[in-house]
């Protein structure tokens, strides 16, 4: 065998390599050289609304997505590279979300462009995202030395609902299988890592922990595992399962007051984590040990 690896060994490396070409493995994307506001692709909301039985107009909640871009490059006038990371704030009553894959495109074409200040940074990009998003979007642009300071990990406070020992045989959205005890009412905060859902998009996973905190009829803890995993093999976007999320509870549960966040993991160096919230807020909004 030793005979056999030597002579392997001299083989040309493009020889050595496993083809790969029957797959889609390596699909080419084609990366902006040049700073492109057009890769910006905004998706309307609406359309998922109106899966949910939403019409256009009032919405039962409110709320914001807020976006974290680790990946934000630049050039000062000197040529020399900037880097930072930026949150993006998008009201949840904006026309339109933006697709993630085109947002990590249009801040790509950003790499090779020159620009004075952070400030003129900021000002370029809260203009084109508001223009995608049809809704002015606020910008924050943090220096990676104050941004730990700023967005610190945190453990979330509540009950989290994962060490039940319960038979799960459902991975199917099921709205109507929350409910609620009978008996006192509830101020708390339930939350779980184990949410998962799939781009329509691409079919990828997208990982990501939900917190639920709500005053109202007491949630019943098994069935509500139960639901948020029945997400697993739900495709929608970010925004739009967190939206079903907090239809379905208003639908079952009558909360007076509920907030419901959830913190995706990042994916293509952006993380999406929309929050929406039904009366007074009940906050929670810290980066979590996945982020």
């Amino acid at each position: 065998w030793l005979g056999a690896l030597s002579a392997r060994a001299r083989r040309p490396v493009a020889q050595l390599m496993a083809d790969y070409r029957d797959t889609a493995l390596g699909d080419a994307t084609v990366y902006p050289r040049s700073y492109d506001a057009s890769l910006l692709y905004p998706i309307a909301r609406q359309r998922g609304r109106a899966e949910l039985g939403l019409e256009s107009g009032a919405l039962p909640f409110a709320g914001v997505d807020t976006w974290t871009a680790y990946e934000l490059s630049w050039l000062a006038n000197n040529g020399l590279p900037q880097v930072a990371i930026a949150e993006f704030t998008v009201p949840a009553d904006s026309p339109y979300i933006i697709e993630s894959k085109s947002l990590k495109l249009y801040l790509n074409s950003l790499n090779q462009q020159r620009l004075e200040s952070e400030l003129a940074l900021q000002n370029l990009l809260q203009k084109d995202l508001s223009a995608a998003a049809g809704a002015a979007v606020a910008v924050q642009i943090f220096r990676l030395e104050e941004y730990a300071a700023c967005r610190p990990l945190g453990e979330p406070y509540g009950h989290c609902l994962d060490q039940q020992n319960i038979v799960i045989d459902s991975y199917q959205r099921n709205g109507q299988s929350v409910a609620v005890e009978a008996g006192t009412p509830a101020t708390e905060m339930l939350y779980s890592h184990l949410l998962r859902s799939n781009c329509p998009v691409t079919d990828q996973p997208d990982w990501a922990s939900i917190y639920i905190a709500y005053c109202g009829p007491k949630i019943d803890r098994e069935s509500l595992l139960r639901y948020l995993v029945s997400y697993r093999s739900h495709q929608d976007f970010h925004e739009q399962c967190v939206e079903a999320i907090t239809l379905d509870l208003i639908n079952q549960c009558a909360p007076q007051q509920l907030t419901v966040t959830a913190r995706y993991t990042r994916r293509g160096g952006i993380d999406i984590n929309p929050q929406r919230i039904v009366g007074t807020p009940i906050l929670h909004n810290v980066r979590q040990v996945r982020q």
